[in-house]
Protein backbone atom coordinates (compact mmCIF):
# COMPACT_ATOMS: atom_id res chain seq x y z
CA UNK A 1 0.00 0.00 0.00
CA UNK A 2 1.32 3.31 -1.11
CA UNK A 3 2.50 6.08 1.30
CA UNK A 4 -0.03 8.90 1.54
CA UNK A 5 2.07 11.13 3.64
CA UNK A 6 3.95 13.04 1.26
CA UNK A 7 6.75 16.35 0.87
CA UNK A 8 3.66 18.43 1.04
CA UNK A 9 2.33 17.54 4.40
CA UNK A 10 5.94 17.36 6.02
CA UNK A 11 6.70 20.57 5.21
CA UNK A 12 3.67 21.73 6.40
CA UNK A 13 4.11 20.26 9.64
CA UNK A 14 7.72 21.54 9.30
CA UNK A 15 6.79 25.35 8.82
CA UNK A 16 3.82 25.67 11.77
CA UNK A 17 6.61 24.15 14.25
CA UNK A 18 8.56 26.70 13.18
CA UNK A 19 5.97 29.20 13.28
CA UNK A 20 5.18 28.04 17.11
CA UNK A 21 8.96 28.30 17.70
CA UNK A 22 8.91 31.92 16.27
CA UNK A 23 6.18 33.16 18.26
CA UNK A 24 7.34 31.27 21.15
CA UNK A 25 10.43 33.79 20.72
CA UNK A 26 8.60 36.68 20.10
CA UNK A 27 6.77 36.51 23.26
CA UNK A 28 9.39 35.96 25.22
CA UNK A 29 11.31 39.03 23.79
CA UNK A 30 8.04 40.91 24.79
CA UNK A 31 7.89 40.08 28.10
CA UNK A 32 11.93 40.77 28.37
CA UNK A 33 11.31 44.21 26.62
CA UNK A 34 8.43 45.00 28.86
CA UNK A 35 10.59 43.97 31.90
CA UNK A 36 13.36 46.54 30.74
CA UNK A 37 11.06 49.10 30.27
CA UNK A 38 9.30 48.64 33.52
CA UNK A 39 12.60 49.28 35.25
CA UNK A 40 13.69 52.12 33.51
CA UNK A 41 10.57 53.20 34.30
CA UNK A 42 11.23 52.78 38.28
CA UNK A 43 14.11 54.34 37.63
CA UNK A 44 12.81 57.52 36.31
CA UNK A 45 9.87 57.78 38.99
CA UNK A 46 12.47 56.84 41.97
CA UNK A 47 14.09 60.20 39.88
CA UNK A 48 11.48 62.28 40.02
CA UNK A 49 10.86 61.77 44.05
CA UNK A 50 14.24 62.59 44.69
CA UNK A 51 13.81 65.55 42.82
CA UNK A 52 10.81 67.03 43.77
CA UNK A 53 12.15 65.99 47.69
CA UNK A 54 15.44 68.25 46.41
CA UNK A 55 12.91 70.99 45.09
CA UNK A 56 10.93 71.68 48.54
CA UNK A 57 13.98 71.51 50.10
CA UNK A 58 15.71 74.33 48.27
CA UNK A 59 12.46 76.25 48.65
CA UNK A 60 12.57 79.38 45.62
CA UNK A 61 15.56 78.97 44.26
CA UNK A 62 14.55 74.84 43.57
CA UNK A 63 11.62 75.95 41.54
CA UNK A 64 13.02 75.29 38.57
CA UNK A 65 14.34 71.89 39.28
CA UNK A 66 10.28 71.23 40.58
CA UNK A 67 9.38 71.85 36.80
CA UNK A 68 11.61 69.02 35.68
CA UNK A 69 10.54 67.06 38.31
CA UNK A 70 6.91 67.24 37.34
CA UNK A 71 8.22 66.72 33.73
CA UNK A 72 9.49 63.01 35.08
CA UNK A 73 6.76 62.68 37.02
CA UNK A 74 4.63 63.34 33.66
CA UNK A 75 7.15 60.79 31.74
CA UNK A 76 7.01 58.00 34.15
CA UNK A 77 3.29 58.11 33.85
CA UNK A 78 3.08 57.79 29.73
CA UNK A 79 5.79 54.87 30.03
CA UNK A 80 3.78 53.27 32.38
CA UNK A 81 1.04 53.38 30.13
CA UNK A 82 2.81 52.62 26.85
CA UNK A 83 3.91 49.65 28.82
CA UNK A 84 0.92 48.59 29.95
CA UNK A 85 -0.38 49.29 26.21
CA UNK A 86 2.57 47.04 24.99
CA UNK A 87 1.18 44.27 27.16
CA UNK A 88 -2.04 43.92 26.20
CA UNK A 89 -1.36 44.33 22.69
CA UNK A 90 1.33 41.58 23.02
CA UNK A 91 -1.20 39.55 24.92
CA UNK A 92 -4.19 39.81 21.97
CA UNK A 93 -1.59 39.65 19.34
CA UNK A 94 -0.14 36.21 20.96
CA UNK A 95 -3.57 34.87 21.47
CA UNK A 96 -4.30 35.36 17.99
CA UNK A 97 -1.73 33.88 16.64
CA UNK A 98 -1.77 30.69 19.25
CA UNK A 99 -5.25 30.57 17.74
CA UNK A 100 -4.42 30.71 13.83
CA UNK A 101 -1.52 28.30 14.45
CA UNK A 102 -3.85 26.29 16.44
CA UNK A 103 -6.31 26.20 13.18
CA UNK A 104 -3.73 25.44 10.77
CA UNK A 105 -2.45 22.62 12.74
CA UNK A 106 -5.77 20.95 12.99
CA UNK A 107 -6.30 21.31 9.28
CA UNK A 108 -3.16 19.96 8.62
CA UNK A 109 -3.95 17.09 10.38
CA UNK A 110 -7.53 16.74 9.72
CA UNK A 111 -6.42 16.75 5.96
CA UNK A 112 -3.19 13.94 6.59
CA UNK A 113 -6.31 11.52 7.84
CA UNK A 114 -8.34 12.18 4.95
CA UNK A 115 -5.31 11.47 2.96
CA UNK A 116 -5.10 8.21 5.07
CA UNK A 117 -8.75 7.53 4.69
CA UNK A 118 -8.88 8.13 0.79
CA UNK A 119 -5.43 5.79 0.34
CA UNK A 120 -7.00 3.32 2.01
CA UNK A 121 -10.57 3.16 0.14
CA UNK A 122 -8.35 3.83 -3.25
CA UNK A 123 -6.41 0.26 -2.37
CA UNK A 124 -9.57 -1.20 -2.08
CA UNK A 125 -11.46 0.23 -5.29
CA UNK A 126 -8.02 -0.96 -7.47
CA UNK A 127 -7.77 -4.59 -6.03
CA UNK A 128 -11.28 -5.31 -6.83
CA UNK A 129 -11.55 -3.49 -10.38
CA UNK A 130 -9.49 -6.41 -10.83
CA UNK A 131 -11.91 -8.59 -9.71
CA UNK A 132 -14.13 -7.73 -12.04
CA UNK A 133 -12.19 -8.33 -14.71
CA UNK A 134 -11.34 -11.78 -13.76
CA UNK A 135 -15.13 -13.14 -13.70
CA UNK A 136 -16.11 -11.84 -16.92
CA UNK A 137 -12.67 -13.01 -18.46
CA UNK A 138 -13.07 -16.76 -16.62
CA UNK A 139 -16.63 -16.34 -17.74
CA UNK A 140 -15.98 -17.64 -21.61
CA UNK A 141 -13.53 -20.20 -21.10
CA UNK A 142 -13.88 -23.29 -22.88
CA UNK A 143 -14.06 -25.96 -20.13
CA UNK A 144 -16.53 -23.62 -18.24
CA UNK A 145 -19.00 -23.35 -21.49
CA UNK A 146 -18.61 -26.50 -22.14
CA UNK A 147 -19.44 -28.14 -18.76
CA UNK A 148 -22.53 -26.61 -18.57
CA UNK A 149 -23.76 -27.51 -22.36
CA UNK A 150 -23.47 -31.15 -21.74
CA UNK A 151 -22.73 -31.62 -18.06
CA UNK A 152 -21.07 -35.24 -18.71
CA UNK A 153 -18.84 -36.21 -15.86
CA UNK A 154 -15.74 -36.31 -17.64
CA UNK A 155 -16.77 -31.77 -18.86
CA UNK A 156 -17.37 -31.46 -14.93
CA UNK A 157 -13.88 -32.89 -13.90
CA UNK A 158 -12.09 -31.02 -16.33
CA UNK A 159 -14.31 -28.02 -15.70
CA UNK A 160 -12.87 -28.64 -11.86
CA UNK A 161 -9.30 -29.11 -12.41
CA UNK A 162 -9.53 -25.92 -14.62
CA UNK A 163 -11.03 -23.47 -11.77
CA UNK A 164 -8.19 -25.21 -9.54
CA UNK A 165 -5.87 -24.24 -11.92
CA UNK A 166 -6.92 -20.68 -11.47
CA UNK A 167 -6.60 -20.65 -8.01
CA UNK A 168 -3.27 -22.23 -7.67
CA UNK A 169 -2.08 -18.87 -9.68
CA UNK A 170 -4.78 -16.22 -8.08
CA UNK A 171 -4.49 -17.28 -4.11
CA UNK A 172 -6.80 -13.81 -3.64
CA UNK A 173 -9.69 -16.44 -4.22
CA UNK A 174 -11.05 -18.59 -1.79
CA UNK A 175 -12.71 -21.00 -4.42
CA UNK A 176 -14.77 -20.55 -7.71
CA UNK A 177 -17.87 -22.30 -8.38
CA UNK A 178 -20.50 -22.83 -11.39
CA UNK A 179 -23.74 -23.11 -11.17
CA UNK A 180 -26.53 -24.01 -14.04
CA UNK A 181 -29.60 -21.25 -14.90
CA UNK A 182 -31.46 -23.24 -11.36
CA UNK A 183 -28.81 -21.82 -9.44
CA UNK A 184 -27.22 -25.48 -8.38
CA UNK A 185 -23.84 -25.91 -8.40
CA UNK A 186 -22.41 -28.10 -10.90
CA UNK A 187 -18.45 -28.11 -9.85
CA UNK A 188 -16.19 -25.95 -8.42
CA UNK A 189 -12.26 -25.49 -8.24
CA UNK A 190 -11.56 -26.99 -4.28
CA UNK A 191 -14.26 -29.57 -3.97
CA UNK A 192 -12.04 -31.17 -1.22
CA UNK A 193 -11.86 -28.55 0.74
CA UNK A 194 -15.12 -26.49 -0.38
CA UNK A 195 -18.78 -29.13 -0.27
CA UNK A 196 -19.97 -26.33 -2.35
CA UNK A 197 -20.68 -29.15 -5.24
CA UNK A 198 -24.94 -29.51 -5.57
CA UNK A 199 -26.01 -26.43 -3.20
CA UNK A 200 -28.64 -24.49 -4.45
CA UNK A 201 -27.31 -21.01 -4.99
CA UNK A 202 -30.94 -19.71 -6.32
CA UNK A 203 -31.57 -16.68 -3.47
CA UNK A 204 -28.19 -15.70 -3.07
CA UNK A 205 -27.90 -11.95 -4.30
CA UNK A 206 -24.61 -12.90 -6.44
CA UNK A 207 -26.51 -15.31 -8.27
CA UNK A 208 -29.41 -12.90 -9.02
CA UNK A 209 -27.54 -9.71 -9.84
CA UNK A 210 -25.75 -11.86 -12.50
CA UNK A 211 -28.92 -13.08 -13.88
CA UNK A 212 -30.35 -9.61 -14.01
CA UNK A 213 -27.31 -8.36 -16.13
CA UNK A 214 -28.23 -7.74 -19.79
CA UNK A 215 -24.99 -9.07 -21.25
CA UNK A 216 -21.39 -10.79 -20.07
CA UNK A 217 -19.96 -7.20 -20.31
CA UNK A 218 -21.41 -6.45 -17.31
CA UNK A 219 -21.13 -8.42 -13.14
CA UNK A 220 -23.07 -8.78 -10.57
CA UNK A 221 -21.95 -8.48 -7.02
CA UNK A 222 -22.76 -9.77 -3.07
CA UNK A 223 -21.33 -7.65 -0.17
CA UNK A 224 -18.97 -8.70 2.41
CA UNK A 225 -20.72 -12.07 4.25
CA UNK A 226 -19.87 -15.06 6.01
CA UNK A 227 -20.70 -17.38 2.65
CA UNK A 228 -22.04 -21.03 2.90
CA UNK A 229 -19.96 -21.63 -0.35
CA UNK A 230 -16.91 -21.30 2.03
CA UNK A 231 -17.15 -22.61 5.72
CA UNK A 232 -18.55 -18.94 6.71
CA UNK A 233 -15.03 -17.25 5.81
CA UNK A 234 -15.48 -13.35 5.19
CA UNK A 235 -16.34 -13.08 1.16
CA UNK A 236 -17.11 -11.27 -1.60
CA UNK A 237 -18.90 -12.88 -4.45
CA UNK A 238 -18.17 -11.27 -7.65
CA UNK A 239 -20.18 -13.18 -10.43
CA UNK A 240 -21.12 -13.43 -14.67
CA UNK A 241 -23.38 -15.26 -16.54
CA UNK A 242 -21.49 -18.03 -18.97
CA UNK A 243 -22.92 -17.80 -22.81
CA UNK A 244 -23.26 -20.51 -25.56
CA UNK A 245 -20.00 -19.90 -27.58
CA UNK A 246 -18.20 -17.51 -25.30
CA UNK A 247 -20.38 -14.87 -26.97
CA UNK A 248 -21.10 -11.92 -24.47
CA UNK A 249 -24.88 -11.94 -25.99
CA UNK A 250 -25.50 -15.37 -26.56
CA UNK A 251 -27.50 -17.82 -24.85
CA UNK A 252 -27.44 -18.42 -21.23
CA UNK A 253 -25.99 -21.28 -20.42
CA UNK A 254 -24.81 -20.45 -16.01
CA UNK A 255 -23.56 -18.43 -13.51
CA UNK A 256 -19.70 -18.56 -12.72
CA UNK A 257 -19.11 -17.02 -9.13
CA UNK A 258 -15.51 -16.25 -7.91
CA UNK A 259 -15.29 -16.10 -4.40
CA UNK A 260 -12.87 -13.53 -2.73
CA UNK A 261 -10.93 -13.36 0.21
CA UNK A 262 -12.47 -9.92 1.80
CA UNK A 263 -10.18 -11.00 4.75
CA UNK A 264 -7.20 -10.94 2.83
CA UNK A 265 -7.99 -7.61 1.75
CA UNK A 266 -9.99 -5.33 3.79
CA UNK A 267 -8.55 -6.26 7.20
CA UNK A 268 -4.80 -5.91 5.69
CA UNK A 269 -5.53 -2.85 4.69
CA UNK A 270 -7.37 -0.85 7.73
CA UNK A 271 -4.56 -2.69 9.48
CA UNK A 272 -1.59 -1.09 7.38
CA UNK A 273 -2.60 2.65 7.98
CA UNK A 274 0.35 4.28 8.35
CA UNK A 275 -0.59 5.72 11.58
CA UNK A 276 2.30 6.15 14.15
CA UNK A 277 1.95 3.94 17.39
CA UNK A 278 0.79 7.03 19.60
CA UNK A 279 -1.93 7.66 16.96
CA UNK A 280 -3.04 3.84 16.85
CA UNK A 281 -3.67 3.85 20.64
CA UNK A 282 -6.36 6.25 19.69
CA UNK A 283 -7.92 5.83 16.38
CA UNK A 284 -9.82 3.22 14.22
CA UNK A 285 -9.73 2.48 11.04
CA UNK A 286 -13.27 1.19 9.18
CA UNK A 287 -13.97 0.67 5.37
CA UNK A 288 -18.14 1.14 4.98
CA UNK A 289 -20.53 0.41 2.43
CA UNK A 290 -23.02 3.36 1.66
CA UNK A 291 -25.10 3.00 4.23
CA UNK A 292 -22.45 2.91 7.12
CA UNK A 293 -22.30 -0.59 7.85
CA UNK A 294 -18.75 -1.80 8.54
CA UNK A 295 -16.52 -3.80 6.21
CA UNK A 296 -13.79 -3.75 7.92
CA UNK A 297 -12.48 -2.44 11.43
CA UNK A 298 -8.70 -2.30 12.36
CA UNK A 299 -10.18 -3.74 16.48
CA UNK A 300 -11.66 -6.30 14.06
CA UNK A 301 -14.66 -6.49 15.91
CA UNK A 302 -17.41 -4.25 14.30
CA UNK A 303 -17.92 -6.23 10.99
CA UNK A 304 -21.39 -6.19 10.07
CA UNK A 305 -22.43 -3.20 12.69
CA UNK A 306 -23.32 0.30 11.47
CA UNK A 307 -21.40 3.22 12.01
CA UNK A 308 -23.56 5.88 13.06
CA UNK A 309 -22.81 9.53 14.51
CA UNK A 310 -24.12 13.14 14.08
CA UNK A 311 -23.77 14.36 10.78
CA UNK A 312 -23.31 11.62 9.13
CA UNK A 313 -25.33 11.80 6.04
CA UNK A 314 -23.77 15.30 4.81
CA UNK A 315 -20.04 14.01 5.53
CA UNK A 316 -20.63 10.48 3.61
CA UNK A 317 -22.23 12.87 0.83
CA UNK A 318 -18.61 14.78 0.25
CA UNK A 319 -15.77 13.31 -1.80
CA UNK A 320 -13.64 13.91 1.63
CA UNK A 321 -14.17 15.94 5.12
CA UNK A 322 -13.83 15.89 8.56
CA UNK A 323 -15.57 16.69 11.83
CA UNK A 324 -15.43 16.89 16.00
CA UNK A 325 -18.83 14.73 16.95
CA UNK A 326 -19.82 12.26 19.39
CA UNK A 327 -19.84 8.28 19.00
CA UNK A 328 -21.87 7.22 21.64
CA UNK A 329 -20.47 9.27 24.58
CA UNK A 330 -17.12 9.98 23.28
CA UNK A 331 -15.83 13.02 21.43
CA UNK A 332 -14.35 12.16 18.56
CA UNK A 333 -12.83 13.58 15.13
CA UNK A 334 -13.67 11.71 12.22
CA UNK A 335 -12.04 11.90 9.06
CA UNK A 336 -13.51 10.62 5.61
CA UNK A 337 -12.71 9.57 1.95
CA UNK A 338 -15.27 8.43 -0.40
CA UNK A 339 -14.68 5.62 -3.09
CA UNK A 340 -12.83 7.01 -6.21
CA UNK A 341 -13.13 4.63 -7.96
CA UNK A 342 -10.87 3.32 -10.26
CA UNK A 343 -11.22 3.02 -14.46
CA UNK A 344 -14.64 2.02 -14.78
CA UNK A 345 -15.24 0.31 -11.40
CA UNK A 346 -16.41 2.08 -7.76
CA UNK A 347 -17.11 0.65 -5.17
CA UNK A 348 -19.44 3.68 -3.48
CA UNK A 349 -17.91 2.78 0.03
CA UNK A 350 -16.09 4.82 2.28
CA UNK A 351 -13.06 4.89 4.01
CA UNK A 352 -13.04 6.09 7.87
CA UNK A 353 -10.51 7.59 10.20
CA UNK A 354 -12.19 8.06 14.06
CA UNK A 355 -9.48 9.51 16.53
CA UNK A 356 -10.73 9.74 20.04
CA UNK A 357 -10.48 13.33 21.65
CA UNK A 358 -11.29 12.22 25.35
Amino acid sequence: MSEPRDDADASAETQIGLVVELSKRMQLHVVHAIEEISRLNRATHMLSMNARVEAARAGETGRGFAVVAEELTRLSGEMKGAADQVVDRSRSIGGELDRVIGDLSTRVRENRLCDLALNAIDVVDRNLYERSCDVRWWATDSAVIDCLKERSEELVAHASRRLGQILDSYTVYLDLVLADLGGNIVANGRPKKYRSLRRNVAQTEWFKSALATPDSTQFGFESVHRSDLVNQERALVYSCVVRKDGNVRGERLGVLGIVFNWKGLGQVVVNQVPLSGAERQHTRVYLTDGAGVILADSADKGVGEQLVFPGQSDLFRSARGAKVTKLGARNVLIAHAASPGFETYKTGWHGVLVRQLD
